[in-house]
């Protein structure tokens, strides 16, 4: 996805976000401001973290008013410390009243993304392994959740459907064999798609690859089978293995000799990094 159509994506889902929030308009806002006031508010974070989607939050206050000025002392992919000042807001009182928590929901899910990321990253180091995300994000925060990914250090797989083919279980049981559902790939999709397949046992190991497959996903495997199939496998395609990885129990997964690994937790597990406005004063 190219920067142009991201922006108009992003800027469609967080007008959405915005609408979600001020239905008509911001009740409490109103009553306490009946009028323009210029004003400034600090952006603090409350733990240790690595920060991402800055233009995001940014981008919040900038689609309510573009003559919001915002100010940052840090940029995306830095690690921050409890109670470091990461920038500010300035403009209409009643814009950075209205904004806030669209904006710091998207940065405060993003960062925690990125955060973990970092953190399950961090346990592969010295390692040629990758460490990849899944589908598994939240309903239209897909962007902006696999940028946080990226961010913290991790890679993207297939972006959504139409991004690439990944045969899975019941792919599999659709087509009758895994044979089958290969070769039916093969002759739907373009020839430079490559063709993944979802595997649960060395049987279908053998039927993969014995059928063209160009990366096996090794599922649910335990890490001696997985030393098995890949020896197996031997260089003859990419190796991925995937399910229920999480920081806790990646580390036995490191020494199988797979080229990646795959966990939905990146996402849909990641605690939020906590991160406040505060200290709202007219100027």
């Amino acid at each position: 996805m190219n920067k142009i159509s991201m922006t108009l994506q992003a800027d469609h889902l967080i007008l959405e976000a915005l609408k979600e929030d001020i239905s008509s308009e911001d009740v409490s806002t109103n009553a306490v401001m009946p009028e323009a006031v210029d004003g400034e508010v600090e952006l603090i974070c409350k733990q240790d973290g690595v920060i991402a989607g800055l233009d995001v939050f940014k981008r919040v206050f900038e689609l309510l008013d573009a003559d919001t000025e915002v100010t940052f002392s840090c940029k995306d992919g830095d690690e921050v410390k409890k109670g470091q000042l990461m920038g500010k807001v300035r403009g209409d009182i009643r814009v950075l009243l209205s904004g806030e928590r669209v904006a710091l929901n998207y940065l405060q899910r993003m960062s925690g993304i990125a955060t973990y990321t970092h953190t399950v990253a961090g346990y592969l180091k010295g390692s040629k392994i990758k460490l990849l995300d899944t589908r598994k994000t939240t309903p239209n925060m897909r962007i902006f959740e696999k940028y946080a990914v990226r961010t913290g250090g991790g890679y993207n797989h297939r972006y959504n459907l139409s991004d690439g083919v990944l045969l899975k279980d019941n792919h599999i049981g659709a087509a009758g064999s895994v044979t089958k559902a290969i070769q039916m790939a093969k002759a739907y999709a373009p020839f430079v798609r490559k063709i993944e397949i979802e595997v649960e046992t060395l049987d279908m190991v053998k039927e993969a690859v014995a059928a063209g497959a160009d990366i096996i996903m090794l599922d649910n495997m335990t890490p001696e089978q997985m030393k098995e199939a890949v020896a197996y496998i031997d260089g003859r395609a990419e190796t991925e293995c995937s399910g229920n990885v999480t920081m806790e129990n990646i580390q036995r997964m490191t020494d199988v000799g797979v080229d990646y690994i795959s966990s939905g937790a990146l996402t849909h597990s990641a605690p939020i990094l906590d991160i406040s406005l505060k200290n709202l004063h007219r100027i």
